[in-house]
């Protein structure tokens, strides 16, 4: 087992969650699972993940989810987009991937392979 362990947001719901914690299992990482929809990451843990994963807030919204309606058509900064993802947490794309100072959204999980 390699001594870094990665953190993984994910729902265990998710195939493509199961997938990425697969491929980093099977390379010998230990992993932290942080069940996001039970456990929603705050504003500024969000803003972290962003900065890790260089991208904006929108960047990140599943626009397929049933939440997504009350947002769509409309401008929203990327504060606003914060707020929305703290609100509803399924809105947050998944899994997401966190090695040091950087991360991945692991869509599909085989991109988690850029990290390992």
């Amino acid at each position: 087992m390699k001594s870094e362990t990665l953190r993984i947001y994910y729902n265990p719901r998710c195939s493509k969650c199961r997938a990425a914690v697969a491929l980093v299992s099977e390379r010998g990482y230990a992993t932290e699972l942080v069940a996001y929809l039970l456990t929603p990451p705050g504003k500024e843990e969000l803003r972290g993940l962003l900065r890790k994963l260089g991208m904006k807030p929108f960047e990140l919204v599943r626009t397929g989810e049933d939440e997504f309606k009350q947002y769509a058509g409309r401008t929203l900064s990327d504060e606003e987009w914060l707020d929305a993802l703290v609100a509803h947490p399924i809105l947050i794309e998944r899994p997401i991937v966190v090695r040091g100072d950087k991360a991945v959204v692991a869509r599909p999980p085989e991109k988690v392979l850029a990290l390992l």
